[in-house]
């Protein structure tokens, strides 16, 4: 597709209204130089200069879709009753993100994962060590039931629906069914974000699976395009979905739609791959640009560029990074 062609799709997906549903995290980036090795123990002593706190999981796909359709974006998640819940609502609101639905259980932790990392005069800043506050288990039924009501009542405000699971414990099982059951009774958009358990999301209007995890779920390897379509029909006929979005790292992306005719197959390369320095994150842009464009109308082969389009300016960044409108027409032009 030519660039002249995709520059005049790119504010459009200004307009949808987007609800993200998911595992809500922080990440805490603490930094530090090194002083000297402490007398206590054999480890390093780092004098702090800086901590950062960006959002992560859940919480970044939201702020993805929020930098994209200027703050359209709502939050709702888990979150505990501590200094990181506090911290994760703070920096939501700072995006622009809307906080009201997001659900507090004082029984579990705000996810948090904690890096530490270290430099000297002679080194870059590398990371020592990462801690990680968190509560795995799924919500009790009491939090469930909190989630679900706000399901109910909010998703026929939304143009779509993004489930963004890290397999920390919020999407369980009632939940996803709830949100996908929903979706069509208000004949709404949803696309799952997924890396496993991929058979929970069955009916959604499309996943946005990676390639190490499709071809766990489908049980082979993709080497060609006859493999690649053979996977992508089987995604879309056991999980009963419309669209799969398959993102394969630097071979691009793939995209699978059921037709009156069958499976309709695109494949699309990497752009700028040679440029590529931390795809952490890459996931989460992808997933909001593609739904935005999906709930924009657009059709689901112009969504892919956009999100491929996308990908390729936030893996040029270090860590979480999120794109705009402008940042996308300026790679173009």
């Amino acid at each position: 597709m030519k660039k002249e062609e995709l520059i005049k799709y790119i504010d459009k997906l200004t307009l949808p209204k987007i609800l993200i549903i998911g595992d809500f995290a922080l990440d805490e980036m603490v930094y530090g130089t090194t002083e000297r090795i402490s007398r206590e123990a054999p480890v390093l002593i780092l004098e702090h200069y800086e901590t950062k706190k960006i959002l992560g999981a859940a919480s970044n796909a939201c702020n993805n879709v929020s930098s994209l359709n200027k703050g359209k974006a709502a939050a709702l998640g888990v979150y505990g009753n501590d200094y990181y819940g506090g911290e994760l609502l703070k920096i939501l609101k700072e995006k622009n993100i809307d906080t009201s639905l997001m659900v507090m259980d004082e029984t579990r932790k705000t996810t948090t994962k904690t890096r530490i990392s270290g430099s000297c005069s002679q080194s870059i800043t590398q990371q020592i060590v990462r801690i990680d506050r968190q509560t795995k288990t799924p919500l009790n039924k009491e939090t469930e039931n909190k989630v679900i009501e706000n399901i109910k009542k909010s998703i026929k405000d939304f143009d779509g629906i993004i489930l963004s699971d890290y397999h920390l414990g919020c999407l369980t099982e009632n939940i996803v069914n709830c949100a996908i059951e929903e979706a069509k009774k208000h004949n709404k958009i949803i696309v799952a974000d997924i890396q496993k358990n991929m058979e929970k999301y069955k009916g959604a209007t499309a996943i946005t699976p990676n390639q190490p995890d499709s071809e766990k779920q489908v049980g082979f390897f993709i080497k060609d395009d006859e493999s690649l379509k053979k996977a992508g029909e089987k995604l879309l006929t056991e999980l009963n979905l419309e669209k799969v979005l398959l993102t394969r790292g630097e071979n691009g992306m793939a995209l699978f739609e059921k037709t009156s005719e069958g499976v309709d197959f695109k494949k699309v390369p990497a752009y700028n791959k040679k440029e590529v320095f931390d795809v952490t994150g890459a996931g989460d842009t992808v997933v909001a640009t593609f739904t935005l464009g999906l709930c924009a109308g657009l059709s689901a082969e112009v969504a892919m560029y956009l999100g491929n389009l996308a990908a390729s300016i936030v893996i040029r960044y270090f860590g979480c990074h999120t794109v705009t409108v402008d940042d996308l027409k300026q790679e173009l032009t």
